[in-house]
């Protein structure tokens, strides 16, 4: 299911706040929700938004895994992959007012969106037994 601009812009910016968790062995749980996203930074803003997307300045309840990465064939492109204990968890994080204040920094260095889909996941490393 694609997902709306808006969806994938909170999303993405919601997990910034969350840091990536210690990398142990592990299976995934039932009901965890995941999105995968692509966002396109102003031309020659891209470190800049990427700074802001590593920016942790609180711990984001039910965060179970959020990687911000450089597209290697696109100076402008990054790709945000989350991973949350359940749906629930991620919506909530979006009414956090420290979240709420970084989507409003970072909205004038985003050109768009590429990408965007919600997952299931059901293991790997860093996610729950």
């Amino acid at each position: 299911m694609m997902l709306a601009r808006r969806e994938v812009l909170a999303g993405g910016l919601a997990l910034t706040l969350a840091g990536v968790p210690a990398f142990a062995q592990t299976r995934g749980g039932p009901g965890m929700f995941g999105l995968i996203g692509k966002m396109r930074a102003v031309a020659g803003e891209r470190d800049a938004l990427i700074a802001l997307l590593l920016e942790g300045t609180e711990a984001m309840p039910g965060c179970l895994s959020y990687v911000v990465a450089r597209d290697p064939g696109d100076p402008d492109g990054i790709w945000i992959t989350e991973v949350w204990d359940r749906r629930e968890s991620h919506a909530a994080s979006l009414q956090l007012p420290s979240v709420r204040a970084t989507i409003a920094r970072a909205r004038p260095l985003i050109a768009g969106f590429e990408n965007g889909t919600e997952t299931e996941p059901v293991g790997g490393v860093g996610l729950p037994r």
